[in-house]
């Protein structure tokens, strides 16, 4: 991140609100349960992001119809543009990595880890079903 620290910093952006911000644009409306989940982030956090975000008009909140005690938060208008603008350094430096690191070493780097994260997703729920003793 520290390669991608400066350029959020010029949109007065933290790492966690530039997560959010790139979950709602690719994932869509979440609930803040949903969302905190997708962004590997604690719910107080969300909260506080969201809060945040929303004051600057970067986001919309609305009540869930089918369960009025949870919140949709998605991305507004003013958001996609932020990103947008913030993105076409982040690509920049994404390019950078790639011709520095190699295209062939970077695609095996992201087929290890999502192997890796396939396999500690059936740790995690190997432990889940085990008998309590």
């Amino acid at each position: 991140m520290g390669r991608f620290r400066p350029n959020l910093r010029a949109h007065q952006l933290t790492d966690q609100q530039w997560r959010v911000l790139r979950a709602l644009l690719d994932h869509g409306k979440k609930n803040l349960g949903e969302l905190a989940g997708v962004c590997c982030l604690l719910k107080p956090s969300i909260t506080r992001i969201i809060r945040s975000l929303e004051q600057r008009d970067l986001l919309e909140k609305h009540g869930d119809t089918s369960d009025h005690r949870r919140m949709i938060v998605s991305i507004s208008a003013k958001g996609r543009d932020l990103v947008a603008k913030a993105g076409r350094k982040s690509e920049e430096i994404y390019q950078d990595i790639e011709a520095e690191f190699g295209d062939y070493e970077l695609a095996d780097l992201f087929k290890k880890l999502d192997i890796l994260i396939i396999k500690l997703d059936k740790v995690k729920y190997s432990k889940q079903k085990r008998p309590v003793q």
